[in-house]
């Protein structure tokens, strides 16, 4: 498109770091559905400092920071001031009706990452296309958003198919084709992928802290199973000592198999509820909520859920014809030739969708499973309730989903809800937690995990493999963990003596680590960095991490490998959680690990592991005995552990409590700093006890605790595995010296 109309284009920095970049056919600019539904947020770019000027063929407007050059040819460039470097360079644009291309000039070995589950393949996406509509297991969660190599990352604001070309037709151009038929993107600077992020999850919603217990394990009963199987599930993971805290159901639970409406009932000949304890306290549901679980009903949709969102915004959608069709004067007036008949005969266009789930709720249900039916699928011929096509809806979708159960939940129990499902697009991380839908356990899953990653998303599982070795390893070691029986017999203890004594392992050792877990699912409701994260994150120089698909870091100082015996080893030096070999990093090495384990686990130097008391589910116990694994590096390191009441949004008021422990290496010892603990909230533990495991490079000769030094029966030396345990000690604070 060439246009000398300057109404025809929109740039502008919304922040020292940010700017954007409109384009539509003689000025005629829309709102997106991200837009219209508030998914992104509104900046006003009057509070940053800007100077435009005028040239001959086109702009120029700056910042304190950056420069952009706009021509009126279709060309932008955006530079660094202070470095002069050409950050992003557009080179070309093509405006049509019903879609919108631009291209952009791709530097000397630059690369990509981001675009969310629509590959499992590939970090980097240099010499790929990127297709991006939300399909059914193809690309559940497709993200209009990458981060480059040189310093940028680009946010296309849009809710239409939009395909990307990352070098694919030509090797020195990327490009995007939208079918909304405008251009309208954001440019984030930025020198790390973590600093793009951060930027990124502000537009489009940093992830909201769920509730403590969701970091336990999960257990979906089979979809064939009746209320005894399910009370009985629920009991013999307790027999078998296997740490759980939700028990979920599949569609066996409806009369109705797949009911999309909301006159859904009970399948009474499996579940059989009396209607004088319809609400309890002696129903199925109360049996397995007193033995310490929470409740999972699967659910699936089809409902218009834009009406909901047009009546929040005051546009309420009439249901009745306004005018009346023309009639003969002495015509019978028929009432039932009036109102306007439509073709969805599920929703009730006054009513909101999470209405109807509110008895369920009353019931006991916790939260719901939200499948991808019929979310993935294509309503071609369908005008929703806004007026929008499917065009448009199909990919905003799973957002209005994800948000009316999240504030739903919000507005009837006031607690902090669970949302999970396997849908999503821009700004999915900000309502909800996933699984990776119909695509099992396996070791193809991590990819679609680690994609989904990259844009910021944390609150991520999939189907764990309950038979293999190496599926228990993955299944348990990821931000949520869940296994599905669905149709199959999945329960640990049907597994053999074998796999059920390592499901027992995996079990109680993630029970432990949801302290460290919480804490860092924390930071990233701060910053939008992902609970579980790609090497390459952590180590972006190092082209060895670019492409690694089987490791990944889970909080920033646990390294796990499934699947594989080839581990890469990053800079720096990694201790082997299962033998206590140390190793040093730049290499990759084939590993092996003891019979009874199923993968790869190392501590990065620097990291600091808080493990809890053993729970068989959240808040059986107080927190108040830790236990810290320390690996010290001559740098020294920190965490900020971080608790609260687990289940309201109090510490969104500033009821938590944190505490920093820093770490660093000192010759041959260490020095520890236990901080004092800071903030309060309910239920909060008056004391706590604290004991360390500190890996060493060899025997220490004193332990000194706040100036004293320490008898030697409150510590011990582990020769083989070269670690110090301290034992239990209960002090506010504590500078522990180790010589």
């Amino acid at each position: 498109m060439k246009s000398n109309s300057y109404d025809a284009y929109k740039v502008s920095f919304l922040k020292h770091n940010l700017a954007r970049v409109r384009i539509a056919i003689n000025g005629d600019f829309s709102e997106s559905g991200l837009d219209r539904y508030g998914f992104i947020k509104k900046y006003d770019e009057n509070t940053v400092k800007q100077e435009k000027k005028e040239l001959a063929d086109g702009f120029e407007i700056q910042n304190s920071n950056l420069k952009i050059l706009w021509n009126n040819n279709g060309s932008l460039n955006l530079y660094d001031k202070k470095s002069g470097k050409t950050i992003l360079a557009q080179t070309g644009i093509e405006l049509k009706k019903k879609s919108a291309s631009v291209s952009f000039k791709a530097h000397d070995g630059e690369d990509w990452v981001g675009f969310g589950d629509q590959s499992r393949t590939r970090l980097y996406h240099r010499g790929t296309i990127a297709d991006l509509y939300v399909r059914n297991v193809k690309s559940y969660i497709p993200i209009p958003f990458f981060m480059s190599t040189n310093g940028y990352g680009i946010f296309v604001n849009t809710t239409h198919h939009i395909i990307f070309d990352m070098c694919k037709s030509k090797s020195s151009e990327f490009s995007w084709q939208d079918f909304r038929g405008e251009i309208d993107y954001y440019i984030i600077y930025g020198p790390s992928f973590r600093e793009i992020l951060d930027v990124y999850t502000d537009i489009t919603g940093k992830p909201k802290l769920p509730p403590e217990w969701a970091f336990g394990l999960w257990y979906i009963c089979r979809t064939q199973a009746n209320d005894y199987e399910a009370v009985n599930d629920a009991f013999n993971l307790r027999k078998e000592e296997i740490p759980c805290d939700i028990l979920g159901l599949e569609p066996g639970w409806m009369e109705t198999n797949y009911d999309l409406s909301v006159d859904k009932k009970w399948n009474t000949g499996r579940f059989p509820i009396p209607s004088y304890c319809f609400n309890g306290p002696h129903n199925f549901l109360n049996s397995i909520k007193r033995m310490g679980f929470k409740i999972e009903l699967w659910l699936c949709n089809e409902y218009d859920l834009s009406y909901e969102e047009e009546r929040r915004l005051g546009r309420e959608q009439t249901t009745e014809n306004k005018t009346l069709a023309e009639f003969h004067k002495q015509a019978e007036l028929d009432e039932h030739f009036i109102k306007p008949r439509y073709s969805d005969s599920i929703t009730k266009k006054d009513e909101a969708w999470f209405e109807h789930l509110k008895k369920f709720i009353g019931q006991g249900a916790d939260f719901f499973k939200q499948d991808g039916a019929f979310q993935v699928c294509a309503h071609p011929d369908k005008l929703w309730g806004n007026g929008m096509t499917d065009m448009e809806m199909h990919n905003l979708y799973p957002l209005l989903y994800s948000r009316q159960m999240y504030e739903g939940f919000v507005s009837h129990i006031e607690k902090r809800p669970v949302v999970f499902t396997p849908c999503g697009w821009a700004g999915f991380q900000a309502w909800c937690g996933t699984w990776t839908g119909d695509t099992g356990g396996r070791l193809d899953t991590l990819g679609a995990m680690l994609n989904t990653s990259i844009v910021g998303h944390s609150w991520a599982t999939n189907d764990m493999e309950v038979i293999q070795k190496e599926g228990i390893h993955f299944g348990y070691l990821q931000p949520w963990s869940q296994i599905n029986s669905w149709n199959y017999f999945r329960m640990p203890w049907l597994q053999g003596d074998e796999l059920c004594l390592m499901h027992k392992f995996y079990s109680s050792f993630r029970a432990r680590l949801i302290p460290y877990l919480y804490s860092w699912a924390y930071q990233s409701t701060l910053t939008g960095y992902p609970l579980m994260a790609p090497l390459t994150f952590e180590f972006p120089e190092d082209k060895a991490c670019r492409e690694n698909l089987h490791q990944y870091f889970l909080g920033r100082d646990l390294m796990v490998g499934i699947y594989k015996n080839e581990i890469y080893f990053p800079e720096g030096k990694w201790k082997d959680f299962w033998t206590g070999e140390i190793v040093k990093g730049g290499k990759e090495l084939s590993v092996s690990w003891p019979s009874d384990k199923g993968g790869a686990l190392y501590v990065r130097e620097g990291g600091i592991i808080t493990f809890g008391p053993l729970m068989q589910y959240r808040k059986q116990k107080p927190l108040d005995e830790m236990e810290v694994y320390v690996f010290p590096s001559e740098k020294e390191s920190s965490m900020l552990f971080y608790e609260d009441d687990g289940i309201s949004f109090k510490h969104q008021q500033g009821e938590f409590a944190t505490r920093e422990i820093r770490v660093s290496r000192k010759g041959t010892g260490a020095i520890i700093e236990l901080g004092i603990r800071s903030g309060k909230y309910d239920g909060m533990p008056a004391e706590c006890k604290w004991s360390f495991t500190v890996a060493l490079d060899s025997r220490p000769s004193d332990l000194i605790i706040n100036g004293k030094k320490a008898d030697t029966p409150k510590w011990q030396w582990d020769e083989k595995r070269s670690e110090l345990s301290i034992a239990p000690f209960q002090l506010n604070s504590a500078v522990i010296v180790i010589t």
